[in-house]
């Protein structure tokens, strides 16, 4: 992981020159030591958290600050390179523990905040540094938010300084359960100081759309419902639930990828622009547009999902329930009904035990009027593709005339690859997502993170479906694993958006195959 010193400059910003004390709450389990420490990490060596910097994790593992060092070391190197080494151990060496019999143990937060006192006293008193900022990471399950949130509040708040806090989904199972984890944590915490990470939101393809969408002429002439046949948002896993199932089983793939991370990236996609992108008071528009996007939809019904469960997913030892009907697999048709919009089929797809790796915006245009009468033949559709993984690329899939004789159109595309165009001859790379949000938090900047009124309306949209799910025992159709889904999926989704494939076009790994030889 690496991040560009060149295009982020912190060092007019207050916080940078303050004190700051990082808490990861969960810091033994595997959120933490895969992406939440390695992350830190990252910020740490592009020069982006402060000098004066502690780091303390927060669990109920009886470990000591030189074990939890150990177990974190192999995770922090393996995500940098071997040239860091020493700068690993750096980091390590501002990272302590401390253990709690619970996460609302007011004991052990009140010995934290002791130690946390101690620091930004002696901070003040060898730098001259008076304020001093604390960031708690709720690398937790939902369920022991509340009372973690207590402790905290009670305890271990920053006396000279902010208090902020970041917490993982999900964000409950159903607007009940949502609703009553925004009470609990509300009580305490506002909107200024609690920011709920949906790191999909932190990837390069989906922070780019605020400048492709409003930093482009041509874009805005052609992004509404005269134009766009229908739009595709797909994620998919060349694996299953690989010992998760336990967890997975309780929530599906509807809750767990389409009802947040796709339906998040839908709004940023198809929403109105903000008077306001950057700066202070663009995070509060932002959101603005997107909530008046979910305001627009209807509440999804059943004859728009399309449900799928791989073969042996109940092999599973840790799921209990062996006649599971919980979907691995979905397709859902919503709508936006607004003028720029109205109409325009949107399809979330969504599956575990697929055919590849991948995660994409696709954009499908309506057909050049006339064009088949003047060329004598069907022309292949356009399309914008952004590919969010596993190769960060935008492709715009355009028409040109086979090379040669023949005056036939083929589709060709209009392309930029990341990895070669922007850090082919760089040590850099694009930051990971987790990096980018955490360093959004300490700025302050919102834009990135789900407001409540989002959380609310999103799940008003897909609880009535999923209870229905749930409570009629709808059965999913079965699929085999590695391969695209189950064998209806596809005709159901064209069907239901219009879509077209162009079968003589296939895009593997940045190299285009023609079925047809021309």
């Amino acid at each position: 992981m690496s991040t560009d010193k060149r295009a982020t400059n912190v060092s007019h910003e207050d916080w940078i020159s303050e004190g700051l004390s990082i808490i990861v709450i969960g810091a033994s389990g595997d959120l933490a030591k895969k992406k939440t420490f390695p992350s830190l990490l990252s910020l740490y060596l592009g020069d982006l958290l402060p000098t004066n910097l502690t780091i303390y994790g927060y669990a109920r593992s009886k470990i000591s600050s030189s074990e939890l060092r150990q177990k974190l070391r192999p995770y922090l190197l393996s995500s940098t390179s071997e040239e860091n080494e020493a700068v690993v151990d750096e980091f390590l060496n501002k990272c302590h523990y401390q253990s709690g019999s619970s996460y609302g143990d007011s004991e052990s937060w009140q010995g934290l905040n002791d130690q946390l006192n101690s620091w930004e006293n002696f901070v003040s008193s060898s730098e001259g540094i008076e304020k001093s900022n604390r960031l708690f990471y709720f690398a937790i399950p939902p369920n022991v938010f509340a009372e973690t949130g207590d402790a905290i509040k009670t305890n271990c708040m920053a006396q000279r300084g902010f208090s902020r806090m970041i917490v993982e989904k999900p964000f409950g199972r159903d607007l009940e359960s949502c609703k009553d984890i925004l009470g609990r944590l509300g009580r305490h915490f506002d909107e200024t100081n609690l920011f709920r990470i949906d790191h999909y939101l932190g990837k390069e393809m989906v922070q780019n759309l605020m400048v492709m969408r409003f930093g482009n002429l041509w874009m805005e002439s052609i992004w509404n419902r005269n134009n766009v046949q229908c739009i595709m948002l797909t994620f998919k896993e060349p694996f299953g639930t690989e010992g998760r199932g336990g967890y997975f089983d309780q929530y599906g793939i509807i809750r767990d990828i389409i009802q947040n991370h796709l339906l998040q990236v839908m709004c940023l996609l198809t929403m109105e622009c903000p008077n306001k992108l950057d700066g202070p008071e663009a995070g509060e528009k932002i959101r603005d547009e997107k909530v008046r996007v979910l305001q627009s939809m209807q509440p999804v019904t059943l004859s728009d999902v399309f449900l799928g469960q791989y073969e042996g997913y109940t092999d599973d030892e840790t799921i209990t329930n062996k006649d599971s009907n919980c979907p691995t697999f979905a397709a859902v048709r919503v709508f936006i009904n607004n003028p720029r919009w109205a109409g325009v089929p949107i399809i979330f797809k969504a599956g575990k035990a697929l055919n590849e790796r991948k995660a994409e915006m696709r954009i499908q245009f309506k057909d050049a009027p006339a064009a088949e009468h003047l060329f004598g033949t069907k022309v292949p559709r356009n399309e914008m593709v952004m590919k969010l993984q596993p190769t960060e690329t935008i492709y715009m899939k355009s028409n040109i005339k086979t090379p040669g004789f023949s005056w036939e159109p083929i589709q060709s595309e209009l392309e930029v690859k990341y990895d070669t165009r922007y850090f082919k001859h760089s040590k850099e790379s694009n930051p990971d997502a987790y990096s980018r949000l955490i360093l959004d938090v300490l700025r302050g900047n919102s834009a990135s993170f789900v407001r409540s009124d989002e959380l609310i309306r999103a799940w008003e949209i897909f609880d009535d479906v999923l209870h229905q799910i749930d409570d009629e025992n709808i059965r999913p159709r079965a699929y085999r694993s590695g391969s695209r889904g189950p064998e209806a999926a596809d005709d159901w989704i064209n069907e239901k958006s219009g879509y077209v494939r162009n079968d003589d076009y296939v895009w593997h790994d940045g190299n285009i195959c023609y079925v047809k030889n021309f």
